[in-house]
């Protein structure tokens, strides 16, 4: 099987079988994703999610958070991984949103990691959840699956594989199968037992095929 073949029956099973995948990560604009995925570094979704509805209650947009104090931020995420470092990043980027962007959450990779704390991966989201923007995020999970199921088996960087990843998608598809890839990795092919038995996609499997 060519490279071209199994990312067409891939992207086919799931565009079948996960045709509404979407984020995890509950929130109402573009400022409280920019925050939950912030938060979600090294976290799980579910745990960001229990946090988030009283971090917005108590600062809504950039420029209630912006006014608030780091110790203020961090009282309301210290059940986060890493609160110092993250509650000190959310008061910086929210200070430069107000500052430098009118309190708006910018749409280009350019400008959103000019922002303290947001990296390419946290950018990429941003412009594929938020924005409608053809992106491709890659995490912990899109990284392994990609790797494991051919797509990408000489990459050592998420940056690697968000460049191949992306030549190699359809632009139409490419942030649906961000979430495609991450689904499949947190529920189905999982670092430590990954499901075989349970796995759609497992006929088009590098590593399942050599097993």
């Amino acid at each position: 099987m060519n490279d071209k073949e199994r990312y067409a029956k891939v992207m086919g099973w799931f565009q079948e079988n996960m045709p509404n995948a979407k984020s995890e990560l509950n929130f109402s604009s573009p400022f409280e994703l920019l925050v939950a995925v912030m938060l979600s570094a090294q976290c799980t979704d579910a745990r960001v999610n229990i946090v988030t509805p009283t971090l917005f209650a108590a600062y809504p947009d950039a420029f209630s958070m912006a006014k608030a104090s780091e110790k203020d931020i961090y009282e309301l995420v210290k059940s986060i991984s890493y609160p110092n470092s993250k509650a000190k990043h959310l008061l910086e980027a929210s200070r430069k949103l107000v500052c430098d962007f009118g309190g708006v959450v910018p749409s280009t990779m350019e400008e959103l990691t000019s922002l303290p704390g947001v990296g390419r991966k946290t950018a990429n989201v941003m412009m594929a959840v938020a924005f409608g923007k053809p992106a491709m995020p890659v995490d912990t999970h899109v990284f392994r699956v990609s790797q494991r199921i051919g797509f990408t088996p000489n990459s050592r960087t998420p940056e690697e594989t968000e460049k191949i990843l992306t030549a190699n998608l359809p632009q139409n598809i490419l942030s649906d199968a961000h979430h495609w890839l991450l689904l499949h990795g947190r529920y189905v092919c999982t670092a430590k037992k990954p499901k075989c038995k349970e796995c759609g996609i497992k006929t088009w499997c590098a590593a399942y095929m050599q097993a």
